[in-house]
């Protein structure tokens, strides 16, 4: 007798580069976002992606906008919130906040996140794998899982940022490429257990091209990186009607790299 069909299928994506300047309509009125890592380069990209849309956008940071170090313009015209996302408790009392401020939430975006290099497995300090284990993958797992009762209610979709690189084992980054393939997994798992209700997807940039990335690799080749904005489009266009039937997908992101 024949098996049944598996209850989820990964789905491999051909990755395409879109133009800094692609404008596609992406209507998010009258719908409620909330974005996490908000401050950082593509975190205030996908905050200005979805204002534009339309969308009441909710950014979260532990970086207040007129902080030096925060790429989000204090007069964004945006509602910010400032939250530990690795304190449940500060995760329950901001999903709290927002909801009895704006009464629903459609689009929750797991940007926040960092990145470290370091040492083999075995001379990498505990508090290093634990920062990476912390900004990485338990900020997103904790924020899905306090939002997940209102998307619920509203059919929403959630977006989280994973890596190129954790598709494989490499030197030097191992612990960031390890949390980077748990948000793989915590997307799959995501969509099958909201199947028909919440859609949950991924993006896998490569090299972003940051401030901070320049000033770390100045010699690299600058061109090959993907813009934020360019992720921020993809990002948008998952939480959007057009892609009302894909959930479950690592998207990637790669520029031309």
């Amino acid at each position: 007798m024949a098996s049944s069909p598996p209850a989820f299928i990964y789905v491999v994506v051909v990755a395409c580069r879109m133009s800094p300047q692609t404008d596609f309509d992406v209507d998010f009125d009258g719908t409620v976002a909330v974005v996490t890592g908000a401050s950082g380069a593509l975190g205030s990209a996908v905050v200005d992606r979805f204002r534009t849309a339309g969308a009441t956008v909710c950014a979260v940071d532990v970086v207040a906008p007129d902080d030096e170090d925060s790429l989000l313009e204090p007069d964004s015209g945006v509602q910010f919130y400032e939250a530990d996302l690795t304190d449940e408790g500060d995760v329950e009392r901001l999903v709290s906040a927002i909801v009895d401020d704006h009464d629903r939430i459609d689009h929750l975006c797991n940007i926040a996140g960092t990145w470290r290099g370091g040492d083999p497995i075995e001379d990498t300090d505990l508090e290093a794998f634990d920062l990476l284990l912390n900004v990485n993958l338990k900020t997103a797992f904790l924020a899905a899982k306090h939002a997940l009762p209102h998307l619920q209610e509203t059919s929403g979709s959630i977006v989280s940022v994973s890596a190129r690189s954790s598709l494989e084992g490499g030197e030097g980054d191992g612990p960031y490429r390890i949390t980077k393939a748990g948000i793989r997994l915590l997307t799959e798992t995501l969509a099958a257990e909201n199947r028909g209700t919440v859609r949950a997807n991924c993006v896998m940039p490569s090299v972003i091209d940051t401030p901070m990335n320049r000033e770390m690799m100045p010699d690299a080749d600058h061109d090959s990186w993907v813009e934020p904005t360019e992720i921020a489009d993809v990002i948008a266009f998952l939480c959007s009607e057009g892609a009302a039937v894909t959930s479950g997908a690592a998207v990637p992101v790669y520029g031309e790299a």
